[in-house]
């Protein structure tokens, strides 16, 4: 890449983490990464993602589990982060999914911005579509009829084995016509 700054720099450096150190990400440190979610471009600026912090061990596992049960496996999609942010799109609008990916990505780079490790995790459709997924939005005061799950932001402190070394990026990604 030619053109070098600090946002192309944080893009090209950003890396999932898949394992975790058991402690808690700081309240501060929380803020600022849903902060930037906030800050997210949104179709006609309506901001109408949702963004749900999960932080508390019981609620945590409880996602884990009805996440691993769409994928039909018991191990932790979350791979013991303890913080999980669930971004939620509206169903209704036409830009819903886009606005809350939009959101997943700002919350992946201010996470990585801050030295915290961060993975998208998938499923959130399929589990706010059960019962007990309905429950727990209902639970939050959240119309379940209203929301679709977008993804789950988990973030932590990277273990030492949580971040892998990047490929290279393929051939042929970008076309020009």
């Amino acid at each position: 890449m030619s053109i070098q700054n600090e946002i192309l720099n944080a893009i090209a450096s950003r890396r999932s983490c898949r394992a975790y150190k058991p402690e808690q990400i700081t309240a501060e440190e929380l803020e600022a990464v849903t902060t930037a979610g906030t800050w997210a471009a949104t179709a006609m600026g309506r901001q109408s993602p949702v963004m749900v912090a999960v932080q508390d061990k019981e609620t945590l596992a409880e996602l884990s589990r009805l996440n691993a049960a769409v994928m039909g496996t018991k191990n932790d999609p979350f791979y013991g982060a303890p913080t999980a942010v669930l971004v939620l799109g509206e169903k209704n609008n036409p830009n819903g999914v886009q606005d809350a990916s939009l959101v997943m990505g700002n919350l992946l780079l201010a996470a990585s911005g801050i030295g915290l490790g961060s993975c998208w995790i998938n499923r959130a459709k399929e589990t706010f579509e059960t019962p007990e997924g309905k429950a727990l939005l209902a639970k939050w005061g959240l119309d379940p009829e209203k929301y679709i799950g977008v993804g789950y932001c988990i973030l932590g402190y990277p273990a030492p084995n949580g971040i892998r070394t990047p490929g290279p990026r393929k051939a042929g990604y970008v076309l020009h016509v």
